[in-house]
């Protein structure tokens, strides 16, 4: 069943962390001047942060913890789950997540497991700590989300180099007693995986010597098989197709007015993608926050980092829909009531 609820939780605090590289698509010169202009204007993304060589999400998830752990004074040895969210893993094994609860200073007793999930990863990542929250059980969680993506697009590939951008984000949840319940509707259409893919490198296709050679599939699209590769016109279908129905779906099924929503934090893939879903539920603009301009495509950090760098202490006592949708394909959705949430501001790594 994809609709569900859970009562009992709330969201206790917001971080995102960035490196501190900053690259303007103004100056990506494997394409022209008016091209780049073009690109800017379509999709909104104007700078994207990338990380330095050998830097990987746990570096950044690490430091996003630590410092929302410090800023809410809590104990380390009071958080009983963390699950991290990422496509961007240090090693093929042992879990990224159990090593980042031992970076952190987890106590030995926190559960610890990684989600292979990418743009609708937050929305799931949320709902799976929330399902263990909610009987009280476990007391306090973190959820780690984001990549570092930067690795795996071609620099020749204009199809995603200019998008992705890194960032990874912490959020602290808590079991609380009467907190409004978590609404979310999470679906997804593993038929259309390869419009969003890394071909090689995993079980199936295991990463070998043809697996860096350089080939062309259009023009200005070099890369390798260990690349990401993105079917722009197959993924932009979907985006302006299913995040809107499933957003009508959700406000249905809880009986929910559009307009007591106060924020719609949608996964930022580019923003003519968005604008045309904000236009298709007839959403004020002012109620559509945007962070792609300075940051790209972050992932599963997208909508943390979006709540973090644009509504700061205006996201405390809102009624929020967070929608995130992409890689899978997968999306979903999540309407959620906060209350006196800390929302710290990015921090460069």
């Amino acid at each position: 069943m994809s609709f569900f609820s859970i009562p009992n939780i709330s969201i206790d605090g917001v971080c995102g962390v960035v490196p501190k590289n900053i690259l303007h698509n103004v100056d990506y010169d494997y394409i022209s001047e008016k091209e780049r202009q073009f690109l800017i204007k379509t999709t909104g993304i104007a700078r994207k942060r990338h990380v330095d060589k050998g830097v990987t999400a746990l570096d950044l998830g690490e430091r996003a913890a630590k410092e929302l752990l410090d800023k809410l004074n809590w104990k380390k040895d009071e958080v009983d789950l963390l699950v991290l969210v990422t496509q961007s893993r240090d090693y093929y094994l042992p879990s990224s997540a159990i090593i980042l609860q031992h970076n952190i200073g987890l106590s030995r007793d926190c559960m610890a497991f990684d989600v292979g999930l990418g743009c609708s990863g937050y929305i799931y990542g949320l709902s799976i700590i929330g399902k263990f929250l909610q009987s009280g059980q476990f007391k306090k969680a973190l959820l780690i989300a984001g990549d570092v993506s930067s690795v795996s697009t071609h620099y020749e590939d204009k199809s995603t180099y200019p998008l992705f951008g890194d960032g990874v984000s912490a959020t602290a949840l808590s079991y609380s007693e009467g907190a409004p319940e978590m609404y979310f509707d999470i679906q997804n259409d593993g038929e259309n995986h390869e419009a969003i893919i890394i071909r090689d490198g995993g079980a199936k296709n295991l990463f070998n010597e043809d697996s860096t050679v350089v080939k062309n599939y259009g023009e200005g699209i070099n890369r390798s098989k260990k690349d990401l590769e993105l079917n722009g016109l197959d993924v932009f279908s979907f985006s302006i197709k299913e995040p809107p129905q499933n957003i009508k779906r959700i406000l249905e099924r809880t009986s929910t007015p559009i307009e007591s929503i106060d924020y719609f934090v949608f996964h930022q893939a580019n923003r003519l993608i968005i604008e045309t879903i904000r236009k298709k539920l007839k959403v004020p603009a002012e109620k559509v926050p945007y962070s792609l301009t300075d940051y790209g495509n972050t992932s599963s950090a997208s909508i943390p980092l979006t709540i973090c760098d644009q509504l700061k202490e205006g996201a405390s006592n809102k009624r929020m829909l967070l929608c995130g949708f992409g890689v899978g394909l997968s999306w979903g959705s999540c309407i959620v009531d906060t209350k006196n949430i800390l929302c710290l501001d990015p921090i460069e790594y």
